[in-house]
């Protein structure tokens, strides 16, 4: 699938210009990925639970069923998992061996982007797509924690990627199929049924508004099939015959596929401990995960064929692909407009546009005709960058510099009814805590009012390689500013250094108790390595699994609690400050603080 208007240096083979741009994106996922790898404490919740997970699987030798605290946590797919558990096995368990399969798939997305894009829209188009996922907000922001939903991104990208060679082939090649169905069977095993829905609803659609139906039949559908069973079946079968019904516990095909997956769409799903992004927002925010490069996002768009008759009539390669691009970003947003969504659900669908605007931008940089419109979305981004400057400046002004050694939760205002939100913890940001980030906050004022200066400066001189060149440079210091704003709330996010005030203290036989849901305070759990209980919380991400009569008894109410305390036995409670249990408040029993630090709070029955 030739570029539509290849230049003599993309036509040539390897060439210099092809080697700059592979060492640039290198580069760039250099220094914006790799310093995040050990240089921030795993967060409570799906961050460490899901690290837990894989720490579990590889203690266990269990592959097939996946474990938090000795309880089975079947809610997800196991690919991420699996590399984890393989990273830790052949690194050690620590934070940066699992972050490290999630880190090496953006770099796998980044390579697969530039080759699709070099095959569709030349080097240049190539490149620019690649670099908008390097240097995106959203992109970054969504690899924080360990979520899988950039790898979903990657396995869309190899998965229609073949489909458009399909297109290209008078005969589509074995190659071509079944590297299409092992796509979607990868992304079943990262996901769940969207792995199917996605790629197979994308390709569809595009046959069915091309008037190219008939193609399926030359798709090797069968054969296909099986490729696709073959890799993302035996998982599936094998939990499912290790996790049966046991009495009033339904199986994991029903928890799994029904509960987790159509009921969870429908907002059914059971317990109901997750919250949903407003549908205006969730759309709006698109243009957020693709700064700064979202200014040029209708100029991407605007390549696709607009007429009804265009797309019923032989496309050529560049169409063809400019009008799978945008089926596949707009069948994620309109799938998740119908359903229960978190801010992080769209990032699938960042490849698709990335790869829209990339090719735009390939264009502008060779045909002259484009940049009058170039100019205009660099004086948009100079207004935000503007914007940005005296928001920045205004809440500097504002805010006041943090006392030496106070702990930031002291300044934040909380709101733990939009916990269950992905960033829900922002909205606990105060003008008083703002004062603790005025590095970062300076930092991303100046990058922004100097990098889309420099890049409308540089576009209005007619260079808009360099002005694109600009604007990544500008993402560089920004989302290294994200990164130091990050590590400054760490204290509040995770319970790293609480869990190490427990280690340096453990004794064999003693106890950690969190006050709350397990996800609360599931760093504890990985950092000791220690099983928690939990205290009147059987919710959320252990409820099914502890109904299982072989699930550990880690779940204390007031009563065996209040024995425990009373006991022998050394407790660690981990509380936020202000829920500390009533019936160690009045109840007159013996309390001794350990640690304090976020907001949180370790108590404990016995003195150092």
């Amino acid at each position: 699938m030739p570029p539509e208007n290849p230049s003599r240096e993309d036509a040539a083979g390897p060439s210099r210009r092809h080697r700059f741009f592979l060492v640039a994106l290198f580069l760039c996922w250099l220094l914006i990925y790799v310093p995040g790898l050990s240089r921030r404490a795993l967060l409570d919740d799906a961050d460490s639970v899901h690290a837990e997970a894989a720490r579990e699987m590889l203690l266990r030798g269990d592959w097939v069923t996946l474990y938090a605290d000795g309880i089975r946590y079947l809610e997800k797919a196991p690919l991420m998992y699996w590399g984890i558990a393989t990273s830790f096995r052949l690194f050690g368990v620590a934070e940066w061996t699992a972050r490290l399969p999630l880190v090496l798939g953006v770099l796998a997305l980044l390579l697969g982007t530039y080759s699709l894009g070099r095959r569709v829209y030349g080097e240049r188009g190539g490149f620019y797509s690649a670099l908008i996922l390097a240097t995106g907000f959203g992109p970054y922001l969504f690899t924080r924690f360990l979520i899988p939903d950039i790898l979903v991104g990657l396995w869309l990208l190899l998965g229609l990627d073949f489909f458009l060679q399909t297109l290209a082939e008078e005969r589509p090649s074995r190659a071509a199929c079944w590297g299409f169905a092992a796509a979607a069977a990868l992304n079943v095993l990262t996901k769940g049924l969207i792995g199917i829905v996605f790629p197979v609803a994308i390709a569809g659609l595009y046959l069915i508004l091309t008037g190219n139906v008939r193609h399926l039949r030359r798709m090797r559908v069968l054969s296909s099939t099986l490729v696709l069973l073959a890799i993302a079946a035996p998982w599936h079968v094998l939990a499912a015959l290790r996790n049966p019904a046991q009495g009033a516990v339904k199986g994991f095909l029903w928890f799994y596929f029904v509960n987790e997956h159509f009921l969870r769409y429908l907002n059914k799903r059971v317990p109901h401990d997750y919250g949903t992004v407003p549908l205006l927002l969730f759309w709006g925010l698109m243009l957020v995960w693709l700064l700064p490069w979202s200014a040029f996002l209708v100029q991407g768009l605007g390549q696709v064929p607009r007429r009804w008759r265009a797309w019923r009539g032989m496309l050529e390669a560049r169409a063809r692909a400019n009008l799978l691009f945008a089926l596949w970003a707009g069948f994620i947003l309109l799938f998740f407009s119908f359903s229960t969504r978190q801010e992080y659900y769209v990032v699938p669908a960042l490849p698709g546009l990335a790869l829209l605007i990339g090719g735009w931008l390939g264009r502008e940089a060779e045909e002259e005709a484009l940049r009058r419109s170039g100019r205009w979305s660099a004086t948009v981004l100079l207004g935000v960058g503007v914007g940005v400057f005296v928001a920045t400046a205004a809440l500097l002004a504002s805010s006041r510099p943090a006392p030496p050694g106070v702990d930031i939760a002291e300044l934040l205002s909380k709101h733990p009814e939009e916990y269950a939100l992905s960033l829900g913890h922002m909205l606990d940001l105060t003008p008083q805590a703002l004062g603790a980030f005025r590095v970062p906050l300076l930092g991303t004022g100046i990058a922004f009012l100097l990098g889309t200066g420099l890049a409308w400066w540089l576009r209005r001189r007619g260079a808009p390689g360099k002005s694109n060149l600009a604007l990544a440079a500008m993402m560089v210091v920004v989302l290294a500013c994200a990164h130091q704003g990050l590590v400054i709330f760490e204290p509040v996010l995770s319970s790293k250094k609480l869990a190490q005030a427990i280690e340096q203290r453990w004794r064999p036989g003693e106890m950690i108790v969190i006050n709350g849901d397990y996800e609360d305070g599931s760093t504890l759990n990985f950092y000791t390595g220690v099983p928690v209980h939990m205290l009147n919380h059987r919710e959320a991400d252990l409820w099914y699994g502890s109904q299982f009569p072989d699930a550990p008894r880690v779940f204390e109410d007031d009563a065996s609690f209040l024995r425990l305390w009373s006991s022998s036995t050394r407790v660690y409670l981990f509380t936020a400050e202000d829920e500390t249990p009533k019936l160690l408040r009045e109840g007159g029993a013996p309390v001794y603080e350990v640690a304090r630090g976020g907001g949180k709070l370790i108590l404990s029955n016995r003195p150092d």
